[in-house]
């Protein structure tokens, strides 16, 4: 599913690499890991943007190829409605696709 079906829509995004960690706040939101194309490979919710970024960073699963590419582009939107925001993309995905993102292990614990 591509990132542009998504609503809200990620207001911000940087080059999924470390040096371009510092663009990133560090403040709660919502985030999307997407290859080049826009294809959503990763859904999630944070209260520090930017050590969430830098702890995927970490992760070779999330650095390293996948069937639908690597993730090249880490999105987000500031928000403290973090719940609701990353509930109703996980629900668009789900809706599109039949499935949670390919890299996403499990479902956050937040009501519906």
């Amino acid at each position: 599913m591509n990132i542009a079906l998504l609503t809200p829509q990620p207001t911000n995004r940087v080059t999924f690499k470390r040096s371009h960690e510092r663009f990133v706040p560090d403040t709660p939101g919502c985030y999307v890991l997407t290859t080049f194309s826009g294809e959503v490979l990763y859904v999630g919710l944070t209260d520090n943007l930017r050590r969430r970024m830098d702890q995927h960073l970490d992760n070779p699963e999330k650095t390293g190829e996948t069937k639908l590419g690597r993730a090249v582009v880490f999105h987000w939107v500031a928000t403290s409605d973090t719940f609701k925001v990353e509930r109703t993309w996980m629900n668009i995905h789900i809706q599109h696709e039949g499935a949670w993102p390919l890299l996403n292990k499990m479902y956050s614990p937040t009501s519906t």
